[in-house]
């Protein structure tokens, strides 16, 4: 049995007070070393500043990512312009991007991936001049020309590091869409299925509805043909009215068994007793003693689906419905059918009254048509040529 969909199911990750906490514990993690570092260095008070400068906004990356690396940059860039030595809070631009690259847009995340990589090739040369300038004293730098070596192994491990950022900070942000689409689409398919299921309800109740028209309308109307000759029978012949009163016991019988199989499907009810759909072989049935009915039918009788069985039957059982009630009460029926290689072919013709036998609509013709167009068939019902009534259908197989 298919397990239901769980639309709670979510990836594991922390909750808000925890991601809280562990964005305070990180953004900390990176402004104390700075302090650290003026102390035991013994250095100026500027490292100290840009380092404040670039790591304490990191507090904010989750909520503001295009504030906190705006910011990060610009502190980044005034240290290139006043500073020419790295300092410990050039970290926070590598955390301020992937923030970005997490928590904002795309378009957002590789404007500051250009921002990373423009940043990278200054630095490398800032620094690299600044390396340059320090030789010590006597030795000739001044016509001392930088090239690709000297901005190489720089500007090759800054990118790299931006690109990082960048990249963890990218698939991080894909990863979360992913996941959000995925609970969405699992949503979404609940919803479905519930509408499904209520439509399919909807749909079993009309079908069951139709059933219980058909087997009413068929159990009474022989019943009340079979009684009104019972009693007419009674006053010249005894035994024949009781052998009427015998078939309106079996006819009324059969028709409750019907009805308790479609209230036990309302039920749920899966008594096997009651479960069995009428087949073409319980076609002789619908024919009661007394009955002006022909059947025609072939032997032995073709195998066919259930559905199809069931839909050949209840045709049957409507038409001749329609033949006690309209055809008026010396008509004659004829029930007909026939397989031949790729459908079958179901047809009820009475001698009754013609056009004044026609269905006076309802449930009636209107199951009939839907039963058969279920199975991509035909039903043709009208005036039969040379008078009566004709109920033809054809199934494919």
């Amino acid at each position: 049995m298919e397990e239901p969909l769980d639309v709670s199911a979510r990836p594991w990750r922390l909750g808000p007070r925890a991601t809280r906490v562990f964005d305070v514990v990180f953004a900390t993690a990176l402004v104390l070393p700075s302090f650290g570092m003026v102390a035991v260095l013994g250095t100026s008070a500027a490292p100290l500043v840009f380092s404040v400068l670039q790591t304490v906004p990191l507090f904010w990356r989750r909520r503001f990512p295009v504030a906190v690396f705006a910011f990060v940059a610009g502190a980044s860039v005034l240290q290139a312009a006043t500073y020419d030595m790295p300092v410990w809070g050039q970290v926070g631009f590598p955390a301020a991007l992937y923030a970005l690259a997490r928590f904002g847009s795309a378009r957002a995340a590789l404007v500051g991936l250009l921002v990373g990589l423009c940043g990278a090739a200054v630095a490398s040369w800032v620094w690299t001049s600044a390396q340059i300038a320090r030789f010590p004293p006597g030795l000739d730098y001044v016509d001392y020309d930088i090239g690709l070596d000297d901005l190489s192994p720089y500007f090759l491990t800054i990118s790299a590091i931006v690109l990082a950022a960048w990249a963890l900070g990218s698939q991080a942000r894909i990863r979360r869409a992913y996941e959000a689409g995925l609970v969405e689409r699992g949503r979404q398919l609940a919803v479905e299925a519930e509408q499904r299921a209520v439509l399919a309800a909807a749909e079993e109740r009309t079908r069951i509805a139709r059933e219980m028209h058909d087997v009413v309308a068929h159990g009474l109307s022989v019943v009340i043909v079979q009684a009104d000759g019972a009693r007419y029978a009674a006053e010249k012949d005894p035994a024949v009215a009781v052998r009427t009163l015998e078939t309106v016991a079996t006819v009324g019988r059969d028709a409750l068994t019907e009805m308790r199989r479609l209230l036990g499907l309302l039920r749920g009810s899966e008594d096997p007793a009651l479960a069995p759909q009428p087949r073409l072989v319980d076609l002789p049935s619908l024919v009661a003693p007394d009955d002006r009915v022909e059947l025609d039918l072939p032997d032995p009788l073709p195998e066919v689906p259930d559905g199809i069985a069931l839909t050949v039957f209840r045709l049957v059982q409507e038409s001749l419905t329609n033949v006690r009630k309209h055809a008026g009460p010396r008509a004659r029926a004829t029930v007909r059918l026939r397989a031949t290689g790729d459908a079958l072919e179901v047809e009820v013709r009475d001698d009754g009254h013609g056009a004044s036998a026609a269905p006076s609509g309802g449930l009636g013709l209107l199951g009939m048509r839907e039963r058969v167009e279920v199975h991509d068939g035909t039903l043709d019902v009208g005036p039969a040529p040379g008078g009566g009534w004709a109920v033809r259908a054809r199934i494919p197989l």
